[in-house]
């Protein structure tokens, strides 16, 4: 082959290649071409659902692609949790999950499906302000001294909680082991139905979010006796766990919402992820969820991950103490 032939076929390679590299550019350049699944692993109609159509519909808006959320329930979390973990690492499945399903079930869920710390890149998070702690009608409490006075009546307190090792659980179990009362917990797939037993006497008590919590307390079928967190705008005379003289860094820690991808997505994806989920909280829409809610947030990328190791280790070393194990 003759030196001129020689380089009119390389000439051509090169032609022929370019357009394999050009559209890999461009894929990359333009994300997202295609629609985007948010993952929550938890029943449609709650909290965490809420704050994933909120802030997909910004998605949606800002980015010009629809945005599907999709409810994974079940297994407190651990089957939408793993399931973005074996998503490809594009940037088109995205987790919105809870602090319980990423900190909590290290503890509660015997083999894991997922690790949290190394499985996933934590893009934002909101934050609840507080949380109120209710007891039923039927307990005739109004604080927490007279609660536990109740507890320590009967021979147990039957408690509501909406997953092993989620917030009410852990605090209910920590109570009972500071105060020493003995606690039945009785575990739901979501907080509507935990507070409809509330309304209903069924249950001594529970605790979880201000939203959900609110009609059992304004129809006095529940009475808030404490807060965990911040002192609530909306219950400006209820003190906190702490203000009544419980001791423990947990009763000062606050329940997440957190948005995450698998940790091998690219890091240009990440950021601009991250940066359009942090943007929403600019949003009417969005600032008008969150006020409703009553939690804060979304926290900046670096605001996201201090928060996420500082709960991690608070809530790990209480979950030890008290002896929560798998069931």
């Amino acid at each position: 082959m003759n030196p001129t032939r020689r380089r009119i076929i390389a000439a051509g390679a090169g032609v022929l290649a370019a357009p394999a590299l050009f559209t890999h550019s461009l894929a990359q350049g333009t994300f997202p071409s295609k629609p985007i699944r948010i993952i929550v692993p938890y029943p449609a109609g709650g909290q965490t659902d809420g704050i994933a159509r909120s802030f997909g519909d910004f998605l949606s808006r800002k980015l010009g692609q629809s945005v599907v959320v999709e409810n994974k329930g079940g297994a407190g979390g651990t089957i939408g949790a793993a399931e973005v973990k074996r998503a490809p690492p594009d940037g088109y499945t995205i987790l919105c999950t809870i602090s319980s399903s990423l900190i909590q079930n290290r503890i509660t869920v015997k083999d894991l499906p997922y690790d949290p710390e190394k499985d996933f890149t934590y893009l934002t998070m909101t934050t609840s302000t507080g949380g109120p702690v209710v007891a039923a009608e039927k307990t005739g409490a109004t604080n927490l001294a007279q609660f536990i006075a109740y507890a320590k009546k009967v021979d147990k307190v039957n408690w509501g909680a909406y997953g092993p090792g989620s917030t009410p659980h852990v605090l209910i179990e920590t109570m009972a082991k500071q105060y020493g009362f003995k606690a039945e917990v009785v575990q739901y797939r979501g907080e509507a139905a935990m507070w409809a037993d509330v309304a209903a006497q069924q249950l001594d008590g529970a605790s979880g979010s201000p939203a959900a919590s609110t009609a059992v307390i304004a129809t006095g079928k529940g009475k808030a006796i404490a807060i965990t967190g911040d002192r609530l705008a909306s219950l400006p005379d209820v003190p906190t766990m702490e203000e009544q003289g419980a001791v423990g860094g947990f009763y000062s820690t606050r329940a997440f919402a957190a948005f995450a991808v698998p940790s091998a997505t690219p890091p240009d994806i990440t950021k601009k992820l991250s940066d359009t989920l942090i943007e929403a909280g600019t949003d009417d829409k969005v600032k008008a969820l969150l006020a409703n809610y009553l939690i804060v947030g979304p926290l900046t990328f670096e605001a996201t991950n201090a928060r996420f190791k500082r709960d991690t280790e608070v809530m790990l070393a209480v979950l030890k103490e008290i002896g929560l194990k798998p069931e």
